[in-house]
C-alpha cells in the first residue's frame, strides 16, 4: 500500500488531540507565561526612569520610591514565573502521557501483518519520540515563541515613543531574522526527517539483534552483525552531522547580524544624547532591549529547529496513526455471547501475497463440541485457518461462521473471548507466573489461577522457584524453558475455559513423560468444547473425533483416526507409520 504523505497540519492535529483533554491546564500555563513576559518587558522602563532621575541628582526619597515599585514588580514577576513553571511541568507530563496512550491504543489495534512488517524496537522508538516531540514543542512555545513575540513587539512599541528610528531598525532586523529562519528551517526539514528515519533504522537493527542474540552467538554472527551495525550507525551519524552543521551555518550568520544591529542602535542613541534628546536611562533601556531581543532572536533559529525537529520526530508515528486498521469491527457489529461452538469455513480464499494463494475455495464444517485434528506438511494452511478464525487476518474471499454468525459482523473482542489458544511457541509477559496465567481470565482469584496451574502441572516447576508463583519470567518468558512456557499457556487456557479451543502443537515442547501428564489436563480442558488441534506429533490426536488432512490448502482426507490408518495408500496412514515407532507406547 502506498504510503500517505503526512503534512505539518496533520502532525499538529494529532498532537493537539493530546492537548484537548487538558486544554484548561494548557491555557493556564500559556497565560502565566504571557503575563510573566509582559512584566519582564515592563521592568526596564522603571530602570530607565531610575537612571534618568539619578543623572539629574533627584532626591533619595524619589529614588527609593522607584526601587520600591521595581521590587513589587519583580515580586509579581517571581509569582507568575512560579505559576508558569509549575503548570508547565504538570501540563507537559499529562499531555505526554495522553499522547503515549493514544499511540498505544491505536498501535495495538493494527493487524498481525502490520507487526510482522515492523521492528519492535522501531515501534517503541516512534511512540516515545511522538510524546517527546510535544515536550519540545511546549518548551519552544513558552521559552521561545511567547518571549520572542512579546519582547520584539513590546520593545518596538516602547522605543517608538522614545526614538522611532531605533524602533524601525529593531522591526526590520527582527522581521528579516524571523523570515530567514522560517524559510531556512522549512527547507531543512527534509534533513531532519532523514535523521529521524536513520535513528529508527538503527534502533530497529539493534532490537532485532538483541532479540536474536542466541542466533548471533551460535552462528558466529558477531563480526558481520557488528559491521552491519557500524554501517547503519555511520549513516545515522552522517545524516545527523549534516542537519547539525546546517544549523551551525544559520547560527553564525545570525550572530554576525546581531553585532551589526547592536552597533547601529547604539550609534543612533549617541547622536540623540549629543542633541539632548536622550539621557543615561535611554542608554540603559536601549541596551536592555537590544540585548534582550538579541537573545530572543538568537533563539529563533533554535525555536524553528526545535519545532521542525519535533515535526520530523512525530512524522513516523503519525504515519501509523493515519494508517487505517486493516481489521476493524463493522459499524453495527454484534456481541457474540457464549458460543455453542459450531464453526463453518465457506469457500475461503486467502493468500499472504497475490501470487501465493494458500487457501482457495476451502470448505470445512465443525459441529458444536466436535474435536478435530488438522494435520499436513508445513505450508499446507493449518495455522492459517486458525489465524483466520481469530481474525488476525481477513480472507480475500468467502466467510467464516460461528453459530451461523459471520465473524466479520461480530466484535473482535467478543469473538476472541469465545476462543482459547495454546500456541506452539508461547510468548509470555515479563510479569509473574501468576499474572501470566491470570491473563486468561483477569477477574479470576488466586485460588482459581493456582488450580488451573496445577491441572496443567505447572506446580511441578513452580515449587522449585524461590518466589513461587510470584517469580518474574523475564522478557518473552526467557527465564522458563520451552516446556514450562507451554504449561503456563495451557494453564491460561484452562482458566479461560472458552467454548472453542485451538491447540497449535500444544505439547511440542514437552518430553514424553510431561506430555503424558499434560494430555490428561488437555482431556479435561477439551471436555464439552469445540476443539481444533494442529499437530505434527500424531500421538496427541488419536482421541479426536475427526482428523482433517491438508495438502496445498485443500482437504485431501478426513475421518476418524482408526478409519484413516486403515485406508490403503492414504497420506495419514503414511505419516502414522513414520511416527508410530517413536511416539506410541
Amino acid at each position: 500500500m502506498e504510503k500517505k504523505e503526512i503534512s505539518l497540519k496533520t502532525i499538529f492535529g494529532h498532537l493537539w488531540e493530546g492537548v484537548l483533554p487538558h486544554r484548561r491546564l494548557f491555557w493556564v500555563c500559556v497565560a502565566a507565561f504571557v503575563v510573566f513576559q509582559l512584566i519582564e518587558l515592563a521592568i526596564p522602563v522603571f530602570y530607565k526612569r531610575f537612571f534618568d532621575e539619578l543623572g539629574q541628582s533627584a532626591p533619595a526619597e524619589g529614588l527609593i520610591g522607584i526601587i520600591t515599585v521595581i521590587a513589587v514588580v519583580n515580586l509579581a514577576n517571581w509569582l507568575f514565573a512560579a505559576i508558569a513553571h509549575f503548570s508547565l511541568s504538570l501540563t507537559t507530563a499529562k499531555i505526554m502521557v495522553q499522547l503515549k496512550q493514544k499511540s498505544f491504543d491505536y498501535l495495538m489495534l493494527h493487524s498481525r501483518k502490520f507487526f510482522v512488517n515492523n521492528f519492535t524496537g522501531s515501534l517503541v522508538q516512534k511512540v516515545n519520540r511522538f510524546a517527546y516531540a510535544f515536550e519540545i514543542l511546549m518548551d519552544n512555545l513558552v521559552f521561545n515563541l511567547i518571549p520572542i513575540a512579546i519582547c520584539i513587539l513590546g520593545s518596538i512599541a516602547v522605543t517608538a515613543f522614545l526614538a522611532p528610528p531605533i524602533a524601525l531598525v529593531i522591526a526590520i532586523w527582527s522581521l528579516l531574522v524571523i523570515a530567514a529562519n522560517f524559510v531556512f528551517s522549512h527547507w531543512k526539514i527534509k534533513y531532519d526527517i532523514a535523521r529521524a528515519a536513520a535513528d529508527s533504522r538503527t534502533t530497529g537493527f539493534l532490537s532485532d539483534n538483541i532479540v536474536n542474540y542466541i542466533s548471533v552467538k551460535l552462528f558466529n554472527g558477531y563480526r558481520p552483525e557488528s559491521n552491519n551495525f557500524k554501517k547503519i550507525s555511520d549513516d545515522q551519524a552522517q545524516k545527523t552531522i549534516t542537519a547539525w552543521q546546517l544549523s551551525n551555518v544559520a547560527n553564525i550568520t545570525q550572530h554576525f547580524l546581531i553585532i551589526i544591529v547592536e552597533f547601529a542602535a547604539f550609534y543612533y542613541t549617541i547622536l540623540l544624547w549629543q542633541s539632548g534628546q536622550a539621557f543615561i536611562g535611554t542608554f540603559v533601556l536601549v541596551q536592555t532591549y537590544i540585548i534582550g531581543i538579541s537573545h530572543q532572536l538568537w533563539g529563533v533559529n533554535r525555536m524553528f529547529r526545535g519545532i521542525y525537529q519535533a515535526m520530523a520526530d512525530s512524522k513516523e508515528m503519525v504515519e501509523i496513526l493515519e494508517n487505517p486498521h486493516q481489521i476493524k469491527d463493522a459499524p453495527e457489529a454484534k456481541i457474540l455471547e457464549t458460543a455453542k461452538g459450531k464453526i463453518d469455513f465457506e469457500n475461503i480464499v486467502f493468500g499472504f501475497q497475490d501470487d501465493r494463494i494458500i487457501l482457495e475455495n476451502f470448505n470445512l464444517s465443525i459441529a458444536p463440541g466436535e474435536q478435530i485434528a488438522i494435520v499436513g506438511s508445513s505450508g499446507s494452511g493449518k495455522t492459517t485457518l486458525t489465524g483466520l478464525l481469530l481474525r488476525l487476518f481477513e480472507p480475500t474471499g468467502g466467510r467464516i461462521l460461528i453459530d451461523g454468525n459471520d465473524i466479520r459482523e461480530i466484535t473482535q473482542e467478543s469473538l476472541r473471548k469465545n476462543i482459547s489458544l495454546v500456541p506452539q511457541d508461547p510468548v509470555l509477559f515479563h510479569r509473574s507466573i501468576l499474572e501470566n496465567i491470570r491473563y486468561g481470565r483477569p477477574e479470576a482469584s488466586d485460588e482459581e489461577v493456582i488450580s488451573a496451574a496445577q491441572m496443567a502441572h505447572c506446580d511441578k516447576f513452580v515449587q522449585k522457584m524461590p518466589a513461587g508463583y510470584q517469580t518474574m519470567v523475564g522478557e518473552r518468558g526467557v527465564k522458563l524453558s520451552g516446556g514450562e512456557r507451554q504449561r503456563v499457556a495451557i494453564a491460561r487456557a484452562i482458566l479461560k475455559h472458552a467454548p472453542i479451543l485451538i491447540l497449535d502443537e500444544a505439547t511440542s515442547s514437552l518430553d514424553s513423560k510431561s506430555e503424558a501428564l499434560i494430555q490428561d489436563a488437555l482431556d479435561a480442558l477439551m471436555k464439552d468444547q469445540t476443539v481444533i488441534a494442529i499437530a505434527h506429533r500424531l500421538s496427541t490426536i488419536r482421541k479426536m473425533d475427526r482428523v482433517v488432512v491438508l495438502k496445498g490448502g485443500a482437504i485431501i482426507e478426513q475421518g476418524p483416526h482408526q478409519s484413516l490408518i486403515r485406508k490403503k495408500g492414504g497420506i495419514y496412514k503414511k505419516l502414522w507409520n513414520l511416527q508410530a515407532g517413536g511416539f506410541i507406547s
